[in-house]
């Protein structure tokens, strides 16, 4: 054992700039940093200039406390390719196109003076969705480790895209509408299930190179670390096994779950634990629709229209920009007094620590993958309004699979009605028992697999075995 810590395997740490991303990156940097790992983390400017206009108090240096702590985490920024300031909600295309066609080149110069500076590097770690990292760890004489934070079902169908194509299920003006049933390892999915991109008649988009190129390259990628369960996607994860070194190694969450000692909220967050401590055990209803994707204004006054009808407590998390950055009071005119003894609404909050309170019994959620995580291990079951890339993929894992939690609506556009009806059913202590039981079967999955000699930890263990192991043979930059 001695000589395989003698030398500690560095990696230099790349995740997507998005928030959704950036979170259970944080959370695998500090997890490989307390098994022996060095870190080099890099987050773009932006991302960073966000983080500390959120956070006044972090300075330059997100990893600062936990390096006190004695994890080797360092830390660094490179640009995106867009002027810092650039509103990359309200310009999204513009944004991917940068990290498209720009960013490489100045994460190649990043990586390049790293390396140069005589550091020991052994690999690089990347989010999937890049297309250049495995060109890049070519190009420097590091192994290549994709993080995927998706579910292992996501994955799997970018990976065969070139099924789907020849299946006529995608990239056809006129797709088939049938059920899919020929992809390794998945029974059986609905096209309506499949993640957005691969719903649209236009596959020229800046978002469809991005996925064609950057599953392109993940083939090339020496090991995949997926932010998953074996036990919940084992069928998909064993066929990946026989094309692509899979590793299942989640849910990745931050040590304490409900507080980090790294910023990483691209906005400030509200303390709701007041208002929340008020309320009954299991009586609020959490609504929050992630940090990315855009509700249409109508949808989102229907929604406000249903939750007013519901009369359920409430808790709304509404992102400024959640329908634009150019319409920052979407609500309907009167809403907010309607509601105001039993609802808060606030910008954006801590929701790790709001699903952990006793209070929160039900959460709307967009089904972003690191919301229906986080809401398995606090027990909390799930009203589905997926709106963007795989959020209707994770609905199908959440509704029709595990079976704990419902739709908010079963056809678009949604109706104030349909809201009422459902918030109602999946927040009563009759209607609701039965998701509330699926739930806590569903977290004892995550449970087992963070125990000691778990799936998770297995897996962990095997990976940094052969990363260590393949370091041995693969030239390693002096």
């Amino acid at each position: 054992m001695a000589d395989e810590s003698s030398q500690k395997s560095h990696a230099i740490f790349i995740p997507y700039p998005l928030q959704g991303h950036v979170i259970p990156s944080v959370n695998l940097a500090i997890k490989l940093a307390s098994k022996g790992f060095t870190i080099t983390f890099i987050n773009t400017h932006a991302v960073h200039h966000q983080t500390a206009k959120a956070h006044p108090d972090i300075g330059s240096d997100i990893f600062a406390k936990v390096r006190e702590s004695g994890l080797d985490i360092r830390y660094t920024t490179v640009s995106d390719g867009l002027p810092v300031e650039f509103d990359r909600s309200l310009n999204h295309d513009q944004f991917m196109a940068s990290l498209l066609h720009e960013f490489s080149a100045h994460v190649d110069e990043v990586v390049g003076r790293i390396v140069g500076s005589g550091e020991k590097v052994h690999c690089l770690i990347a989010d999937t969705f890049f297309v250049w990292s495995s060109k890049i760890a070519k190009k420097f004489g590091l192994l290549y480790v994709s993080y995927w934070t998706e579910p292992a079902l996501v994955f799997t169908l970018y990976y065969h895209l070139d099924l789907l194509r020849e299946n006529g299920h995608f990239g056809q003006q006129e797709c088939r509408e049938d059920t899919i049933k020929y992809i390794p390892g998945v029974e059986a999915v609905e096209p309506r299930d499949m993640m957005s991109y691969l719903q649209d008649t236009d596959t020229t988009s800046v978002c469809h190179q991005i996925i064609f190129n950057a599953f392109q390259d993940a083939k090339n990628a020496d090991f995949v670390l997926c932010n998953t369960v074996q036990d919940l996607e084992l069928g998909t994860i064993s066929a990946l096994h026989a094309k692509v070194p899979f590793y299942a190694i989640g849910p990745i969450f931050p040590p304490g779950f409900t507080k980090s000692n790294v910023a990483t909220s691209l906005w400030s967050e509200s303390d709701c634990s007041q208002w929340l401590d008020k309320k009954p055990h299991g009586s609020v209803l959490y609504a929050s629709f992630g940090s990315y994707a855009h509700v249409k204004k109508s949808e989102l006054i229907e929604i406000a229209k249903g939750l007013a009808l519901s009369k359920v407590s409430f808790l709304w998390v509404l992102r400024p920009d959640i329908v634009s950055s150019d319409d920052t009071d979407p609500l309907p005119v009167g809403f907010k007094e309607e509601v105001k003894d039993r609802s808060m609404i606030i910008p954006w909050c801590c929701q790790n620590a709001v699903l952990a309170h006793p209070a929160t019994g039900g959460f709307l959620t967009h089904c972003g993958w690191n919301s229906v995580l986080e809401s398995i291990w606090c027990g909390v079951p799930l009203l589905c309004f997926p709106l963007l890339t795989d959020q209707f993929t994770n609905r199908k894992l959440v509704v029709d699979d595990w079976k704990m939690g419902i739709n908010l609506s079963n056809k678009r556009p949604v109706t104030k009605e349909e809201v009422s009806d459902n918030v109602n059913c999946l927040m009563s202590w009759k209607s609701g028992d039965e998701f509330r039981v699926k739930v806590k079967e569903v977290r004892k999955s995550l449970e087992n697999a963070l125990a000691p000699n778990g799936s998770s930890g297995t897996n962990l263990d095997l990976f940094i075995k052969q990363l260590k192991a393949k370091c041995q043979i693969k030239p390693i930059s002096q």
